[in-house]
């Protein structure tokens, strides 16, 4: 090969290796974390071998039956939809009102959602939350969670934006000449357009949402039966006789993964259709 050849596929190579260093330090963490699911807690705690000794199977049965594994994934399950939801039905018609129609305060609005953007002010905001949910008779119920996570949209609204803009507007006006007005042309001609924006959109909510770990511990203090799999794991720890058990915490986080990557499988078809759509356009 001469020189010429190797100059040419220096860049490529150190891409390679660049990559596959990334993905090695981004997954290494990940298949420590399976292997030492199968380990004892000896083995996890001293961290001899990489492979356990003998594979520890019945972690995953004793995780789910002493986390309670069944109710925290029914309440994560419920909080993670409802949020997806809640936030994909406001963010839809925000932008679409913000796009399509003017009015008095629509900038405002906009620089209203992007300074949320860039002020980060986080546990500072659980008090006043709380005291907001105490007013409304939320504070022992997942509802409270919920309104909270689904108040926090902005980015989401930013990415419709985006999406609204790609629609051209001589649909809505073909549209109003059948004689549809501007809430159907949303609901009929619109909305139905944006469903791979929308998966898109969703697993990035349904992912806070199932990963949110402050909200659901401050609002099931009082209620431990409403607690959420992420708050349910770190009680997986101390979960037996007070001992420190952390093979069977391994196992409900290896657990948890799960729902997630099911929810990716189904939204990576959009996702290959959006980056399509980009490369196309």
């Amino acid at each position: 090969m001469t020189s010429a050849k190797m100059l040419a596929l220096l860049p490529k190579t150190i891409l390679w290796i660049f990559l596959l260093v990334t993905a090695f330090m981004m997954l290494f963490p990940v298949a420590l974390t399976l292997l030492g699911s199968f380990k004892t807690n000896l083995e996890v705690t001293t961290g001899a071998t990489i492979l356990p000794k003998v594979w520890q199977f019945g972690n995953y049965a004793t995780a789910w039956k002493a986390a309670n594994f069944s109710r925290f994934t029914w309440n994560s399950t419920f909080v993670s939809v409802t949020t997806t939801v809640g936030t994909l039905l406001v963010t839809t018609m925000a932008a679409y009102a913000i796009d399509r129609a003017n009015f008095i305060g629509k900038r405002f609005y906009v620089v209203l959602q992007a300074s949320t953007l860039f002020i980060t002010v986080g546990a500072v905001v659980l008090r006043p939350q709380f005291d907001m949910m105490i007013g409304l008779g939320l504070q022992k119920s997942l509802w409270g969670v919920v309104i909270i996570l689904i108040s926090a949209h902005a980015s989401i609204f930013f990415m419709l934006i985006g999406f609204f803009r790609g629609i051209p507007r001589d649909l809505d006006e073909a549209a109003f000449i059948d004689g549809c007005n501007f809430y159907s042309v949303f609901w009929r001609i619109v909305l139905p357009l944006l469903r791979p924006a929308l998966a898109v959109c969703g697993l990035f909510v349904f992912r806070g949402a199932w990963n949110e770990y402050i909200l659901p511990l401050v609002f099931t203090m009082t209620k431990p039966e409403l607690q959420t799999l992420t708050v349910g794991l770190a009680g997986l720890r101390y979960s037996i006789g007070s001992a420190s058990e952390t093979q069977l915490m391994l196992a409900g986080a290896c657990l948890s993964i799960l729902p997630m990557l099911i929810v990716y499988i189904f939204a990576n078809k959009s996702f290959m259709q959006v980056s399509a759509g980009a490369v196309k356009g």
